[in-house]
């Protein structure tokens, strides 16, 4: 089948990584969007307010391992999306994000349009044949767990990176949750906001140590680091 012999791929070799996340509020999201700009520089596929539009298809097993293992604090846990931004399928990305006890790696792998459509329809014919071993562990999932399509997350973030450590802080507004919809491309999927408080989500993901400076720029808001999951958040709400 030519689109898996001939995917155009990026298997990306996972890192081990350190991931902090807080709740604050929007008018130190503010704060922080003014900030952040003084020292780091912002993701090269920000928009002229500095932001873009995520939209992610979390998949789960029969048994939604990947929602209960997070609430049960399993230490050694996956989880599996397709990602897309602007709600374009110019960049598609397969992706799986792992955690190893206090480290997270994550897998990405660029796929088709068609391709995508596939694997949201369950559909497994020559997947066997894949080459990536991303997209071979996710056919196996498929086979033997009944990896499927869970729920929709919707989320516009506004991303800086620092050279140093891989340094990334990420203000992550406007959660919402697309209920029961799997069409990861539609502009008109009803979603709603899975916490009651409008919060934001910073996340902060570095490689073996925090840079001194990171930490200067982040301490004048008030946050609560909480293990907080989106896709729980938004299942959750389900």
């Amino acid at each position: 089948m030519k689109i898996l012999t001939k995917e155009k791929r990026k298997l990306e070799k996972p890192k081990m990584r350190h991931e902090q996340k807080y709740f604050i509020n929007e008018a130190d999201a503010w704060l922080l969007g003014r900030r952040l700009p003084l020292v780091m520089k912002r993701d090269e596929n920000s928009d002229e307010n500095g932001e873009y539009f995520i939209r992610s298809l979390y998949f789960d097993d029969n048994e939604d391992s990947a929602f209960f293992d997070k609430l049960a604090g399993v230490q050694n846990r996956d989880k599996y999306r397709i990602r897309i931004y602007n709600l374009s399928d110019k960049v598609i990305k397969l992706e799986r994000k792992s955690k190893r006890g206090d480290y997270i790696t994550k897998s990405s792998l660029t796929i088709s349009r068609s391709l995508c459509d596939q694997l949201i329809a369950g559909d497994t014919n020559h997947l066997q044949h894949a080459a990536d071993p991303l997209l071979q562990d996710f056919y196996v999932q498929m086979v033997t767990k009944g990896l499927h399509p869970a729920v929709i997350v919707d989320y516009v973030r506004e991303a800086f990176v620092y050279p140093v450590e891989d340094v990334r802080v990420t203000l992550d507004k406007h959660l919402r949750s697309g209920l029961y919809s799997h069409d990861l491309f539609s502009p008109n999927v009803v979603t709603v906001p899975p916490v009651t408080d409008p919060t934001v989500i910073l996340e902060i993901k570095y490689n073996r140590k925090m840079p001194d400076m990171i930490p200067g720029l982040v301490d004048v808001v008030e946050s609560q680091r909480c293990a907080i999951s989106k896709y729980t958040l938004c299942r959750g709400y389900e």
